[in-house]
């Protein structure tokens, strides 16, 4: 049986991938406190939802600088919209910068506020077509160097991975296609 994935359980959607995951047999952590750190996990999932308020919960509760060695060491990350944005090193449109590991210019709710939420199926880098379901969404900007980008929709990017991360706008958490959480869990019974 593979080892508990740990997902942000502070704020957002994390309620939906805890079900996914629990669809597909793997065990989860729900991370809502430092303490929560020391137990063993095989890989991170940052859900969507209020990117400013997770990450200054996540800086409150003493989460963010730990969880930000662990992803730097090699730690697979599978991040959702706001989980997206917690990740990039650049925000094109804020000044914050909250893990700063992803080597990506992101633009927050890039696609407009509420109103702006879509559905959609677009390529995946090696899954084929997937289904997308954006809601207020981030896009990918920029990419830096050794970034692979896995999706774009309308010329936008939508998917990159860069070693074991992987940032997403977009929530495969709401769609029955369970290709992408497959994906992320192989990542983390990979060797590093």
């Amino acid at each position: 049986m593979m080892n508990r994935i740990a997902v942000l359980a502070v704020q957002g959607a994390f309620i939906e991938h805890e079900k996914k995951l629990d669809r597909l047999g793997v065990p989860c952590l729900e991370l809502r406190q430092r303490s929560d750190l020391n137990r063993d996990f095989a890989g991170l999932i940052l859900p969507g939802g209020e990117s400013t308020v997770q990450g200054k919960l996540l800086q409150d509760l003493g989460m963010l600088n730990p969880l930000r060695e662990r992803i730097r060491s090699g730690l697979p990350v599978l991040a959702t919209c706001a989980g997206l944005i917690l990740l990039a090193e650049h925000l094109c449109n804020d000044e914050h910068v909250w893990f700063g590991t992803l080597p990506v210019t992101v633009r927050r709710n890039a696609y407009g506020r509420q109103l702006g939420s879509f559905h959609t199926e677009a390529q995946f880098a090696g899954l084929g077509r997937v289904p997308m379901t954006f809601i207020r969404a981030p896009y990918v900007e920029t990419v830096g160097s050794g970034v692979e980008i896995l999706a774009t929709v309308e010329d936008t990017i939508v998917a990159v991975r860069s070693g074991r991360q992987t940032g997403l706008s977009f929530h495969p958490e709401l769609d029955s296609d369970n290709r992408i959480h497959e994906c992320f869990l192989r990542e983390c019974t990979a060797p590093v």
